[in-house]
């Protein structure tokens, strides 16, 4: 059975009775006996926000885990430092192809359901790092905590499919939020344990939040309901996986291996190349994984690249602000602060992020998602603008990744708004879960490209080499041209949406 048409909102008369218990087209009912108990218990709409509020925080934390281990790593490991660099691209890897996949899943058998697989996956992968002191294993363990990163999206989904619209602006600004606030807010924590305890501590932190994260959602998460109809489309995840696999190499590793390696192209122009095959496959399918047709819509696709751009902006701050801190003064470049201190720094732009999602759901439904969009991209533009000139104190870095991070909350806040109000309603979970892709590339284009500016960009004086002010200009100048890419995309995003009749946000 397909779900086309948009359901009454959760809080309307038409919404008391459940949706999704009768039977779909081959007979069988959507939903178990058990399931269907569970959905007739009333829960608070504040009691889900904030489960899934608390995954949001627990799973972007996995992202920056184990960056205050960096350095230690081959140590720890005894392997080089490009092999231990594989912890992190694991990682990305793992979170760019689960989230649109885990997205479809949601889709077709219920968000609640991969959300719950999603955060098991990051228990699992927390309990086999935890147990590691190789790098294979350790990698294995990483892959399965980056797969949780796709519980932002499915989250944002499920807040559409059971809250009334009057109050799912403020929630929706709030969980794509956590994108921000566990990275910030666990950065400091990460770097306390692993300079005074034991370095597996970080995993079993990281499984016991998991774990909690899984029994808010089992309590407190309504079971799905709202689910579309077909199969699931593995041909296409196989594609998919194949092409960002091949793009994101390219992109991780292209510092390493060489931009112009035979490795670098290769897996880049084979990424492409199957990516190309891939849309062509999506078009002709009858169950897509990602309907492209949906995809390309203006709204979509612009919002999509915009979303690039400001997860390229947000990355650049903790690529650059961290090694502008920690750099030693010898050179007359660096401030020479602890790795503790630098992440207290960054901290803030979490915070804020996480404070000003409420105004910028207000001023979303005032004057709606673009605007807020706009917003965000601008102030990100103009921090950027302002490091260019303030970078010799320690206050000018918590100064301007606190603006970057005022302007990500307005941008994050906006962006599943506009996404979710361009599709149907059945696809909710797989186009956030396409636009949470977005963000990644645009961080994961951040980290090498701002990565490879610094590394090239160097000052000596005596035997201490540190990167240069033009290589910390450059970056920050890059970073403030993606945000003035993301204003001009931005003003081409349509002031109204067209009318689709089965878009997931109604009028």
């Amino acid at each position: 059975m397909t779900r086309d048409a948009f359901p009454a909102a959760p809080g309307d008369s038409e919404s008391l009775e459940p949706k999704g218990l009768e039977p779909d087209a081959g007979g069988q009912p959507w939903l178990s006996e058990a399931e269907r108990r569970a959905l007739r218990k009333r829960t608070p709409d504040s009691a889900i926000v904030f489960a899934l509020a608390f995954t949001g925080i627990v799973v972007s934390f996995m992202m920056t885990l184990v960056t205050p281990l960096l350095p230690e790593l081959p140590h720890l490991l005894h392997v080089s430092t490009p092999d231990a660099m594989w912890v992190v691209t694991a990682t990305l890897l793992s979170a760019a192809i689960i989230t649109p996949i885990g997205g479809s899943l949601g889709d077709l058998y219920g968000k609640r359901r991969i959300l719950l697989i999603l955060l098991a996956a990051v228990v699992l992968g927390s309990v086999i790092a935890a147990f590691s002191s190789t790098l294979i294993p350790l990698v294995i363990g990483r892959v399965l905590q980056g797969a949780g990163l796709g519980a932002i999206p499915l989250g944002i989904s499920i807040l559409r499919d059971v809250l009334h619209r009057d109050r799912l602006g403020k929630a929706v600004a709030l969980v794509s939020a956590t994108l921000g606030i566990g990275g910030a807010v666990g950065l400091p924590v990460s770097a306390v344990i692993a300079q005074y305890l034991d370095w597996h501590m970080l995993f079993w932190l990281s499984g016991v939040l998991a774990a909690a994260g899984f029994v808010l959602v089992y309590t407190l998460v309504p079971v799905s309901t709202l689910r579309t109809g077909g199969r699931f489309d593995a041909p296409g995840a196989i594609g998919l996986a194949l092409a960002l696999s091949g793009i994101l190499l390219a992109v991780t590793k292209g510092n390493e291996w060489g931009w112009l390696s035979p490795l670098t192209l290769g897996f880049g122009t084979a990424g492409v190349a199957i990516l190309a095959v891939w849309v062509l496959y999506q078009l002709r399918t009858r169950h897509p994984l990602i309907d492209i047709r949906v995809a390309t819509r203006r709204t979509v696709l612009l919002t999509n690249l915009t979303s690039v751009m400001v997860g390229f902006a947000f990355f650049s701050s903790a690529v650059a602000l961290p090694m502008l801190l920690e750099t030693p003064t010898g050179t007359g470049v660096g401030l020479g602060q602890s790795m503790l201190v630098a992440s207290l720094c960054l901290m803030p732009s979490g915070l804020v992020m996480w404070a000003m999602s409420g105004t910028a759901a207000r001023l979303t439904a005032a004057r709606g998602a673009r605007v807020s969009l706009l917003l965000g991209i601008t102030i990100i533009a103009v921090a950027y603008a302002l490091a260019l000139l303030l970078m010799t104190e320690v206050w000018h870095t918590l100064l301007v990744a606190t603006a970057v991070g005022f302007g990500v909350g307005f941008a994050y806040a906006a962006m599943p708004t506009l996404i979710m109000g361009a599709v149907p309603s059945s696809e909710t979970a797989a186009s956030n879960g396409l636009n949470s892709v977005m963000r990644t590339l645009g961080s994961t284009a951040a980290s090498a490209v701002i990565g490879l500016v610094l590394a090239t960009n160097l000052v000596t004086v005596g035997d201490l080499t540190t990167p240069s002010t033009l290589g910390f200009q450059l970056s920050f100048a890059i970073s403030a041209a993606a945000g003035v890419l993301g204003i001009v995309l931005t003003l081409f995003i349509p002031r109204r949406q067209a009318q689709y009749g089965a878009a997931a946000l109604p009028e």
